[in-house]
């Protein structure tokens, strides 16, 4: 597939977005509802999500929230009300295009590195769990709130998702009860994977990013891939399926790269391909 537009100059109405030194930041831009989600800010970021596997100048991503808080959901007057009018046809059109933004998210080639503050509950909930890397403040939140709106936990993918990465009965408890889940909890669950002070952690987010985005592009993408085919995939066939994948990264030049700079004792410079 190829990979060759230049997604630094794309215009956004409803979100924040930024290309700097191959990192992309994506900050979701309603501070004064807790960043809470609208029909336009989740197709925005659908298409945005989707749009970055041609990208050629984002080789990393940070989503973030304005202001103290990541996400609080969707927005209670804007989506929750007009989906209780809503016709049957039309509710799933919508639960179907929620759905797509975590597709896009898992099918984009970039690690995503989210950065949690204040409240993740809900739909923010599951676009940090889409995420590849979360890192947190000390203040942070996560609540699965679904089942609080009369709803159950499977939600945008949170019954498949959420079991992978924190285990099946605890993501029970949360997509039950529906339960705020703290920062220390998060890290000891391993929802989180650091916990830092609000003033770092855009500082965190960011030089991770730009760590992975130096990286080899190409095998963090064949990396991501794996990790998200491998769910379905038995022992053997996923030994195989890598087996391919790696084989396909020793044809890139950053495999090359990487032993000229190793024998010349050297920190290889992977330029991607």
């Amino acid at each position: 597939m190829r990979r060759d537009r230049r997604l630094s100059s794309r215009t956004v109405e409803h979100l924040l977005w930024s290309v700097e030194n191959g990192v992309g930041y994506v900050t979701l831009n309603r501070p004064q509802r807790k960043n809470a989600l609208t029909f336009d800010s989740y197709a925005e970021l659908r298409d945005l999500f989707r749009d970055l596997r041609y990208a050629a100048d984002v080789h990393a991503v940070v989503l973030a929230g304005a202001g103290d808080d990541f996400c609080s959901g969707g927005d209670v007057h804007e989506i929750i009300g007009p989906l209780t009018r809503m016709s049957a046809p039309e509710l799933l059109a919508f639960t179907r295009m929620t759905g797509d933004v975590i597709r896009a998210m898992l099918a984009a080639p970039q690690p995503i590195i989210a950065a949690i503050d204040g409240a993740c509950a809900g739909a923010g909930a599951m676009l940090a769990l889409a995420s590849d890397v979360r890192i947190g403040t000390e203040r942070c939140a996560f609540a699965f709130l679904f089942v609080r709106v009369g709803l159950s936990g499977a939600d945008m993918g949170a019954c498949t998702l959420l079991p992978r990465v924190v285990g099946h009965g605890r993501a029970a408890e949360l997509l039950l009860t529906g339960r705020a889940l703290p920062a220390n909890e998060a890290l000891e669950w391993g929802l989180l994977s650091r916990v830092c002070v609000p003033e770092e952690l855009r500082i965190e987010a960011s030089s991770l990013a730009s760590d992975l985005a130096q990286g080899p592009t190409f095998a963090h993408a064949m990396t991501k891939t794996m990790l998200r085919q491998e769910w379905a995939m038995d022992v053997d066939s996923a030994i195989e399926a890598e087996g391919q994948a790696q084989a396909l990264c020793m044809q890139t030049r950053d495999f090359h790269r990487a032993f000229e700079a190793f024998s010349a004792k050297e920190k290889p410079r992977f330029e991607g391909g």
